[in-house]
């Protein structure tokens, strides 16, 4: 491990432990998406964008993750943080408004991202500009056929100024995808439209750069990111993690695993 992806691993242990902290002060539930994607937006917003490119979040229950990420960016302040899903707070369960830095849609019903973020890139295509712009999606929201519209557009278009990772958890509110809609991996039937596809270990950071990286073939990109929803914690891999709040027990020992695994 060179210097670099030490201090990237430094700063996402402590940024998970800043969010399990976050939604135990908050009591708020969803925290396992949001710990089946924080390595890839920490990755995206660390070591891949750049000022010019825009970031969409489609599944907004992992807002959590999104605002202790810029939070680590220095965009967004602990006294801001403190005020999460509270009455009057510029920081709600599902990003909305005007106050999040970045935020450029509110999200509510899942399945918006891919339509919004293709739109995004034709207009960049449109102005010349070489931003890229990137959509974290959930699995379960690509039940929707409004995103598979979308991929047919960006395909048809040959958006390659667009790239979707798809948070492949395989859990969603009412169980596990495979048995709510027969599916355990969408890698195939992305590939089956058009798209550039990759499928990873969606908890590897160097893995999604080094896939991020490869030159643009044409078509857009897409990530299935092979993930766990609660990593690492005591519902890890369960629906639990889907709704339940942490308990101060449950609190304490993820935190207490996550420092002991940054002192190793």
């Amino acid at each position: 491990m060179n210097d670099i992806q030490r201090n990237f691993s430094d700063l996402l242990r402590k940024t998970k432990l800043r969010l399990l902290q976050l939604h135990r002060e908050a009591n708020s539930g969803h925290i396992g998406g949001n710990f089946s994607c924080i390595e890839a937006l920490m990755t995206l917003h660390h070591r891949i964008m750049k000022p010019e490119d825009r970031f969409v979040l489609s599944k907004g229950h992992s807002a959590g993750a999104l605002y202790i990420t810029l939070w680590s960016l220095g965009k967004i302040s602990d006294s801001q943080l403190e005020t999460f899903t509270r009455d009057d707070t510029l920081l709600p369960g599902h990003p909305s408004g005007s106050g999040i830095p970045g935020l450029m849609f509110s999200t509510g019903s899942l399945g918006h991202g891919p339509s919004l973020a293709a739109g995004l890139a034709l207009a960049a295509r449109h102005k010349k500009s070489n931003s890229t712009v990137y959509c974290l999606c959930s699995d379960g929201e690509w039940q929707e056929g409004s995103c598979w519209e979308a991929l047919n557009f960006a395909i048809h278009q040959r958006l390659e100024n667009l790239v979707l990772l798809v948070d492949q958890n395989g859990l969603q509110g009412f169980g596990r995808t495979a048995d709510v809609i027969s599916c355990e991996d969408l890698t195939a039937r992305f590939a089956a439209f058009g798209a550039e596809v990759h499928h990873i270990d969606g908890h590897d950071p160097d893995a999604i750069c080094e896939t991020l990286n490869f030159p643009r073939a044409g078509a857009p990109r897409v990530l299935t990111l092979q993930t766990v929803k609660g990593r690492g914690l005591h519902f890890e891999d369960k629906l639990e993690s889907h709704y339940l709040p942490l308990s101060e027990a449950n609190y304490i020992a993820a935190r207490d695993a996550l420092e002991k695994e940054d002192r190793q």
